[in-house]
């Protein structure tokens, strides 16, 4: 909780303000009943219609310093709520975007996406709740109880006998709802997970009847969030009841003392009246006391969600490597992984490339071609070996210099609802020259001119509003847009027909030949043309060369091409 109380410390002076403005409302709302009693019992006595209407206006006074008060309080709480909100919010979907592939895989997407949604909610109403009840409720609470001793002491003693009991029993109830809620957050995460993964795979669902396979499948994690929501639910529900009969039984007691000591003239029954109306605020104050338990449960359960996330190490540490140029461009030096630490996804992997160099990966799918990939963009660390850009270990270059010098294109990459021409510039300082260029490289012009809007046609998210050929080529196209040192295509062309894949390679021959180019695919027609190419099955390169060379030398590649158009390929 401490860690997320800390962004509010560049709000302190104006919370400072906030809760002078909120002190001074409470405390005009709480003299209101003695000045009430001192009317009834002095002023009213002596018959003077003008006094009366006096105090009458004293009161009326410090009824709008209450409301104009709390009203103004409460409008600074909640922009201060909102701008804590913001900058908590910020921070914790940037670091999400910075987290490690393994952490990102530990905390699983849609876990994140709960603790950005609906942990961060939980949070802001907590922090608005303390700005506005947390400073009104204890001043109610204790100064209450202050007057109330001042004006008969037997009376408070007997309701202050009653708030030991009611605090207790709030405070035993509300410290069992931080498990309760996280496991309710956990629950969160898996219907979030079930949903996402529904929206995302609706046209599957759809084409393949399984809607109500999926009903039943998301009211399984429905059932079970509503399982641990109503548990939750019950046993801090029972704050509220158990506080209103405790205070219930209070009044009822100050009731019967009031009544023996006003029958025994040893106090007055203005007193009474006056003592029920701060019995009234310190009910209130209690109630809003039990809320705030209630709401921290939720808040500390939440908060210390969101601190797991924040508080996780960046594992992108960056090493000194002074060594130099060795001519070779991009090396894997005996490389091994495992994503789990038991077998190795792919192991003893080397492999060197010059500049301007086209590498070709094929293997069969979980073969390790990605993983291959994910190494060398620095996802995840190797168990063992090196792998070095320009003579240099990966490690020793900073995330900035190290994302600057490549462009990818990945199969199942993303595309945001926005023209197709911000799509490829993707954020970055692209000319729109440029950007014409990429997609003529990528094959993607004239399908893009043929729209109506050309470069400006809107995209649907994912760019559902596109073929899937379509879409691959605006992927490439973001790719080569920068003009990178290092061109990854990760299965980028599968859903590209044979003679389009075709003149894509010609193309990117042509205009990308100051870049390293590797090309991760399933079809021999996309590598065979490639200078060096590595098979990979089973994490392990089980032939390299030319394409020549594999077809006479390595069995599973001449398998993949024969099968593949019988060895024939468009040109």
């Amino acid at each position: 909780m401490k860690r997320i109380l800390s962004y509010l410390r560049p709000f302190r002076f104006r919370m400072l303000v906030g809760f002078t403005i909120k002190v001074t409302g409470t405390m005009a709302e709480l003299i209101l009943p003695y000045i009430l009693t001192y009317i009834l019992e002095d002023v009213i006595t002596e018959l003077n219609v003008g006094k009366v209407i006096g105090y009458g206006g004293v009161m009326v006074f410090f009824a709008i310093v209450a409301c104009l008060g709390n009203i103004i309080a409460n409008r600074m709480a909640a922009r201060v709520t909102t701008n804590f909100s913001k900058a908590m919010r910020k921070e914790l979907f940037e670091k999400t975007l910075y987290l490690s592939s393994s952490d990102t895989d530990a905390f699983t997407i849609p876990s994140l996406e709960s603790r950005i949604t609906t942990d961060t909610y939980n949070v802001h109403n907590f922090i608005g709740m303390m700005q506005r009840m947390g400073v009104r409720a204890p001043i109610l609470l204790l100064g209450g109880i202050s007057l109330t001793l001042i004006m008969d002491r037997a009376l408070a003693l007997v309701m202050i006998a009653t708030l030991p009991i009611i605090f207790v029993t709030v405070y035993g109830i509300s410290r069992k709802g931080v498990p309760l809620y996280t496991r309710v957050q956990k629950s969160v995460d898996s219907m979030v997970r079930v949903a996402r993964e529904d929206v995302q795979g609706i046209r599957v669902i759809k084409a393949l009847s399984k809607n109500e396979h999926e009903n039943r499948r998301y009211d399984k994690v429905n059932a079970e969030l509503s399982k641990r929501e109503r548990h939750a639910g019950t046993v801090l529900g029972i704050v509220n009841p158990a506080m209103t009969l405790l205070m219930n039984l209070g009044i009822a007691a100050v009731v019967a003392v009031a009544a023996i000591r006003v029958d025994k003239e040893l106090s007055s029954p203005a007193t009474v009246i006056a003592f029920m109306q701060y019995f009234t605020l310190i009910s209130m104050a209690m109630m809003s006391l039990s809320r705030m338990f209630v709401m921290y449960t939720k808040c500390a359960a939440s908060a210390n969600r969101i601190a797991e996330v924040l508080d996780t190490l960046d594992k992108f540490n960056v090493a000194e490597d002074n060594s130099k140029n060795d001519g070779i461009h991009i090396s894997f030096d005996n490389v091994s992984f495992s994503y789990l630490g038991k077998k190795n996804n792919i192991q003893n992997i080397s492999v060197s490339l010059k500049k301007g160099e086209r590498l070709g990966i094929i293997g069969a799918t979980g073969s390790g071609k990605s993983t291959f990939i994910k190494l060398l963009l620095r996802f995840y660390e190797p168990d063992s070996g090196e792998i070095r850009i320009n003579g240099k270990n990966i490690k020793s270059y900073s995330r900035e210099q190290l994302t600057a010098m490549f462009g990818v294109a990945l199969q199942n990459d993303f595309i945001y609802a926005d023209t197709i021409e911000e799509n490829i510039r993707f954020g970055r300082d692209i000319s729109k020259e440029d950007i014409i260029k990429a997609a003529k490289t990528a094959q993607a012009h004239d399908f893009i001119t043929a729209t109506a809007d050309g470069y400006s046609h809107m995209l649907s998210s994912k760019g559902t509003n596109l073929s899937g050929g379509q879409r691959q080529r605006v992927l490439i196209a973001r790719a080569i847009a920068s003009e990178p040192e290092i061109l990854i295509l990760d299965d980028s062309s599968s859903a590209l027909d044979y003679k389009t894949d075709a003149n894509l390679r010609r193309a990117l021959d042509e205009d990308m030949s100051g870049s390293t180019v590797i090309t991760v695919a399933q079809r021999v027609s996309s590598v065979k043309n490639c200078d060096h190419i590595i098979v990979i099955e089973e994490g392990q390169v089980i032939g390299q060369g030319k394409h020549e060379h594999l077809l006479k030398n390595c069995a599973e590649y001449r398998e993949i091409s024969e099968s593949q158009m019988g060895g024939a390929f468009v040109e």
